[in-house]
């Protein structure tokens, strides 16, 4: 419930933080430790949201339980693209940039609560339970995970960062870049988010049911593969100044990232044993995402366009942090 109050805390201080113009540089450094905080809600909710769903199935069917989860980034996505898209088409570009961009964070509030409600009526998960039943829970498993499990959360940290620089790229990065260096507008970019992050959807659940038979490892590897070309696809299609090849760059880049994440979920919690398992795939969350995506990996990208002006450079950082994140997953243990 802490993480939950901690997101809602931030959004609303988020959705409230003057500007600029009224704090000069204090604003851009409030708004960035707004965003860390956010990420570690996040990261303590996403695992235990996993833990509950994936741990009420068997070994074997734990993929597509802990899949069920992987679904909230894609159909918030959706969620958030379709807003973002009403409230700009309802006014002018200067009334959105002063005030409007607050809206869509003051509404994400009743979803908060929503969640609030849903969560304080839910139990443990059983192999939890039974430890917690039989004495067996840990007084500091931070601490634990640190001193004793610091390989496992260093190969589960790893595979964030593939899958997060890509998604950064196709879901942030995208939308800046096709409206500055080409002739689409950013209503069409969103469109195109929109429909990558719903056909991401189905392909999460997907590969999540395929998961059970092949494994969350090989699952991962494949789409880390496939995922490889992404971001030359999207650059090639964004070129072409057409809303519907842009669409299609962007649906690709999305459902090969769908197939990493689906059973991400899977692949980070089955690194730790059960008493150390929630600490440590949060842990291994929010430290993967602060190398890999949150708010760094869009700057990054900027930062390297302006200084080559060549869409490789940011291709060729994307294929690294894959990389990164494959040869984590081939150094991941169990999940076939």
């Amino acid at each position: 419930m802490l993480t939950l109050a901690l997101m809602g805390l931030t959004t609303g201080l988020i959705a409230l933080l003057p500007g600029y113009a009224r704090l000069g540089a204090i604003s851009p450094v409030l708004l960035v430790l707004l965003r860390f905080l956010q990420g570690i809600a996040l990261g303590g909710e996403w695992a235990g949201a996993l833990l509950l769903t994936a741990e009420q199935n068997s070994e074997t069917a734990m993929g597509m339980g802990a899949t069920w989860s992987q679904l909230g980034p894609g159909l918030g996505t959706v969620l958030s693209a379709g807003v973002i898209w009403g409230v700009t088409r309802s006014m002018d570009v200067a009334s959105f940039q002063d005030w409007g961009w607050r809206l869509p964070l003051f509404l994400s509030l009743l979803l908060l609560a929503a969640g609030w409600v849903v969560r304080s009526s839910l139990s443990e998960p059983p192999q939890f339970a039974e430890r917690k039943a039989r004495g067996e829970v840990l007084a500091n498993p931070v601490g634990a995970v640190l001193r004793h499990h610091g390989r496992s959360l260093l190969i589960a940290a790893s595979t964030r960062i593939g899958p997060d620089v890509l998604y950064a790229l196709l879901t942030v990065f995208s939308l800046s870049y096709v409206t500055q260096t080409g002739e689409l507008t950013r209503s069409a970019a969103l469109m195109a988010v929109f429909a990558g992050s719903a056909w991401g959807v189905i392909v999460t659940l997907l590969a999540g049911r395929f998961s059970n038979c092949w494994g969350a490892k090989r699952i991962f590897l494949v789409g880390t593969v496939c995922a490889l070309p992404a971001a030359f696809v999207f650059f090639w299609c964004a070129a072409s100044h057409q809303a519907l090849l842009l669409g299609f760059g962007i649906c690709l880049g999305l459902s090969v990232h769908a197939i990493m994440y689906s059973v991400q979920g899977a692949l980070i919690s089955q690194q730790f044993p059960v008493e150390v398992r929630y600490s440590g795939s949060s842990i291994a969350y929010t430290c993967g995402s602060l190398a890999g995506g949150g708010a760094f990996a869009p700057l990054i990208m900027v930062t390297l366009f302006r200084a080559t002006h060549l869409e490789l450079s940011i291709s060729l950082y994307v294929v690294v942090a894959l990389l990164v994140s494959g040869a984590g997953a081939m150094l991941a243990r169990g999940t076939r």
